[in-house]
């Protein structure tokens, strides 16, 4: 039988991580691009993927007739059977058929789901997660992202809409959320949470060595690293409150799903995972039942960056 590859693509609000996987599920190929995602139009960023693609193959020198399928996880509400975005925060599309071109210009099927779900799903099958039928995802970036597998099954509930976790209120007094609510998971632990926190701090007249980083937007998961280990203690407050909230959403969801596994991804968790980790198992006991906790697991995940893409491949049908 000849060989044949399938493309799977991760794209973010400012970058496409694009990948050549063989029959074997070995990657063959990478790539990554910038993207510029702010004023672009849904045809830019389609534009985009077809580049990405053709890169891709051009690039890792398979031929074109060799595609089986392309996959991708991107942000947003997806309906993954029909390949409509309904809505990304990130990204341009609203009710947006991203499905139909890109199938058009290659000649072969195109899969695409939430960027966190993909996520979820690539580490149930190929990382983390593998071998337990129950599993709660929580991915931390620049935003809060969640997946869930129930019964060996990825849950998306009604119209693809769930696992929302970052947006579980957790203190309705708290700080505003990008969504308009208030003390959601995702404006105390993700990028954009823990950075608002240190830039508060900062204008209270407070040394950080992040003060920088977090200037105009969020800071890179590397520069956390480096001020945790130097011991920057804003940086080590901003962490300790984001775990904090993590622990509280995780004891919530641990209540209500007993699931087997709780798996932490992201770039944060990939920068620093064992620190959060941590933290989060050190409080985390306080917010579950006993007899639910004894049954349930802790890890982080374990493809890094390529938990989407893996997840990408295991949404194609062969």
């Amino acid at each position: 039988m000849a060989e044949s590859y399938n493309i799977c693509l991760d794209i973010g609000g400012t970058k496409v991580l694009g990948v050549v996987f063989n029959s074997k599920k070995e990657i063959v190929f990478r790539l990554k691009k910038k993207t510029k995602s702010g004023g672009d139009s849904s045809d830019n960023i389609e534009q985009l993927i077809i580049n990405v693609v053709k890169e891709l193959i051009d690039a890792s020198g398979i031929k074109a007739d060799k595609i089986n399928a392309i996959s991708a996880g991107a942000p947003g509400v997806i309906n993954q059977e029909t390949g409509v975005v309904l809505f990304s925060p990130n990204l341009p599309w609203r009710n947006y058929n991203i499905k139909k071109p890109i199938e058009k210009e290659f000649g072969c099927p195109f899969y695409i789901g939430n960027d966190v779900n993909v996520g979820v799903l690539g580490e149930y099958k190929y990382g983390a997660a593998k071998g337990y039928k129950n599993v709660v995802g929580l991915f931390v970036g620049t935003g809060m992202g969640g997946g869930l597998i129930l019964n060996g099954e990825l849950f998306t509930g009604n119209k693809f809409k769930a696992a929302e976790y970052g947006h579980m209120i957790l203190d309705p007094e708290g700080p505003l959320c990008n969504c308009g609510q208030r003390g959601c998971l995702e404006a105390f632990s993700s990028k954009q949470g823990m950075s608002a926190y240190i830039r508060q701090q900062v204008s209270r007249g407070r040394k950080s060595s992040m003060a920088e980083a977090v200037e105009n937007g969020v800071f890179k998961s590397k520069v956390l690293k480096n001020a945790l280990a130097e011991g920057d203690s804003v940086a080590v407050e901003a962490v300790d409150r984001a775990c904090h909230y993590l622990a509280v959403a995780s004891g919530n969801l641990v209540n209500t799903f007993s699931p087997d596994v709780v798996v932490y991804g992201g770039g944060v968790i990939e920068a620093v995972g064992d620190i959060f980790l941590e933290k989060i198992l050190s409080e985390v006991d306080r917010y579950c039942m006993p007899s639910i906790r004894e049954t349930v697991e802790f890890k982080k995940a374990a493809l890094g960056d390529d938990s989407i893409l893996y997840g990408a491949l295991s949404m194609i049908k062969k």
